[in-house]
């Protein structure tokens, strides 16, 4: 199928589908994760979850209903990890509450939708490495590096002037990456982190990024680190894999300096973070 083309056009009935079931998913601001999602919310004794505020990039064009959970990094000895609070008891969920003093509570029901709230890798209690792993899948680049080997600074050391024929050149350079893993460094989540001067810039509220509310602006200050930024990678609308830089026909939807989902055209901007609300999906009771 050419990059430019609907996944589903109009002819097929597939996007009436779609479009049916989406709907009833966006009024209520909740993702749709298959029948594993179905049965978390659909089950009495599903844990966690409801009415959640987390600050997202920003969906600025398609379907998506909201922006993708942004996730705090920290780097140590150069690797990449990103940071998982400690469980809290009362909330149920593992919470840092007033993160960076922004005001903004960030959880781990931020995470908890398309499926993604049925796996090991957001149960709050859960020992899991939080350090970003190679996925080779994506780019080129990535691919010159062992699968499942952390990710480092060093490995973007051209992040101020690479470009892969995609849009501009320069704007930031991307990689693709599994978060909580286990032992084995397998079952993780997905996860697309970039480093630009502009995150640079969106942490010292330099030039347009002054205008960003106090409370995000002090969010993506403590969450980001040396121009990187992270995100779950699961869009908001259909529960697919998007990409920055990653399809050339993101172009004619706006999106060849964005993060692009082929499937539908939602379009997210990694250098617009916002504060959002949205329903959390309950976790499954955890099985010993």
């Amino acid at each position: 199928m050419p990059l430019d083309e609907d996944k589903y056009p109009a002819e097929t009935g597939r996007r009436r589908f779609v479009k049916g079931v989406v709907g009833s998913a966006a009024l209520s601001s909740v993702g749709v994760g298959g029948a594993a999602a179905v049965d978390a919310t659909t089950d009495a004794a599903g844990e966690g979850g409801g009415t959640t505020p987390f600050v997202a990039v920003e969906n600025t064009a398609g379907p998506a209903p909201r922006g993708m959970p942004i996730i705090p990094i920290e780097i140590n000895g150069g690797e990449i990890s990103g940071l998982w609070p400690d469980y809290d008891e009362n909330a149920g969920a593992a919470l840092a509450s007033d993160f960076g003093g922004s005001g903004i509570d960030y959880s781990s029901q931020w995470f908890q939708y398309c499926g993604i709230q049925s796996t090991e890798a957001v149960y709050p209690q859960s020992e899991r490495n939080n350090t970003f792993l190679n996925d080779t899948g994506t780019f080129s680049w990535q691919g010159e590096y062992d699968s499942g080997e952390p990710i480092t600074v060093d490995m973007f050391e051209d992040y101020q002037d690479w470009g892969n024929g995609i849009g501009d050149s320069g704007v930031g350079k991307p990689a693709s990456a599994v978060w909580r893993t286990n032992s084995e460094g397998k079952n993780g989540a997905p996860v697309q982190i970039i480093r630009s001067v502009e995150v640079e810039k969106m942490a010292n509220g330099e030039g347009e990024y002054a205008n960003l509310p106090g409370n995000v602006q002090s969010f993506v200050s403590e969450a980001t680190d040396q121009g990187f930024i992270a995100w779950l990678n699961k869009c908001t609308h259909f529960c697919c894999v998007p990409g920055f830089k990653t399809q050339e026909g993101s172009a004619n939807f706006g999106g060849a300096n964005a993060i692009y989902c082929q499937c539908h055209q939602s379009v997210y901007d990694p250098f617009s973070p916002v504060q959002s609300t949205f329903v959390a999906l309950p976790r499954p009771p955890k099985t010993e």
